[in-house]
């Protein structure tokens, strides 16, 4: 009927109109399909659990590289016992230059004020053949971790350790009795720089010290010592008991110093062969090296004093063994 192919239900004749047959085109057969397991919440992208685990995993990340920066980066303070050394500030700086410090670089900071120390420092460091180098004071701040530098730095390369034998084979060439010194304990590298003075000044061949645990010939050593170091060679034990041992089949006595010592200074015959061993002032001597020794020396003193510096202790042996060798 006419006007009535509108109305709800009529049935409308095929290719009577343009476009898409009415029907589902398999669009709910596919629906029905199944689609598999369902995620976790942390793998899926949107849900709060996998924000919160992709947030933990990047603080992670964070924090590695955080700790290889770290245990990569040098301490303020404290060096690397195989790579070189920066001296900070103008007094140290000229100290060490004074003292024949063997040095490779002096860092001047640009626009560092000039005074006389400054002035002194180039001079010396231009005598010797040492390079100057100005730098961004910037620059200065990165290689000394920020640290108190005033403009100047001295670069000083790591100290090359003797073996012991070549202290033995010292010994050997000098043709003088033994006289060794090695330190126990000793963590200051001023005691350290003290006692090298020490032995090159009483006709001592050589001074020992253990690989762990003890101070180093850095460059407060250096400047400790007035030059000695450069004159006397510093031996590395890796064991230093079993280097006394050694020396002490070779025929050397062992002499370990303490202040209740069974023998005194006195008493003590320094001319055979000696190796003086030296604890530090708190611990005293470790007991393998103590026990290793063959006596133990103490000083006499007149005061209420308990104890001397480790540095002045062994000053004091060597100057009565040298007497005692002049006669």
């Amino acid at each position: 009927m006419a006007g009535n192919s509108q109305r709800r239900g009529a049935t409308r004749k095929s290719g009577s109109k343009k476009g898409q047959v009415v029907g589902s085109g398999g669009q709910r057969r596919r629906g029905l399909e199944g689609k598999g397991a369902t995620p976790k919440a942390e793998d899926r992208v949107y849900h709060v659990a996998a924000k919160r685990a992709k947030a933990k995993a990047k603080a992670e990340a964070t924090a590695a590289t955080t700790r290889s920066r770290n245990a990569s980066r040098p301490i303020a303070g404290r060096k690397d016992n195989e790579g070189p050394e920066l001296v900070l500030g103008r007094n140290p700086v000229v100290e060490c230059l004074r003292a024949g410090v063997p040095a490779t670089a002096l860092y001047v900071a640009n626009g560092t004020e000039n005074d006389d120390r400054l002035s002194e420092a180039v001079k010396t460091a231009a005598e010797i053949g040492i390079s100057i180098l100005e730098v961004p004071r910037t620059d200065l701040d990165k290689m000394s971790h920020n640290a108190m530098h005033q403009g100047m730095a001295l670069q000083v390369p790591p100290y090359k350790y003797a073996h012991p034998d070549d202290l033995v084979d010292r010994v050997h060439n000098s043709g003088e009795p033994a006289l060794i010194v090695a330190l126990d304990n000793i963590t200051d590298p001023r005691n350290l720089g003290a006692v090298i003075r020490s032995v090159a000044a009483f006709g001592g061949q050589g001074v020992v010290i253990p690989q762990r645990r003890s101070a180093s010939v850095t460059a407060v050593a250096w400047r400790t010592s007035a030059g000695a170091a450069a004159r006397l060679p510093v031996a590395r034990a890796t064991n230093l008991t079993r280097t006394l041992k050694d020396w002490a089949n070779k025929g050397y006595q062992i002499v370990g110093l303490d202040a209740g010592g069974n023998t005194t200074l006195d008493e003590f015959d320094g001319s055979a062969p000696t190796v003086i061993v030296v604890g530090s002032e708190g611990k005293g001597l470790s007991r393998l090296v103590r026990e290793t020794c063959d006596s133990i020396l103490s000083i006499p003193m007149a005061g209420p004093v308990e104890s001397l510096n480790a540095s002045v202790a062994a000053g004091v042996v060597l100057a009565e063994v040298a007497r005692q060798r002049r006669i």
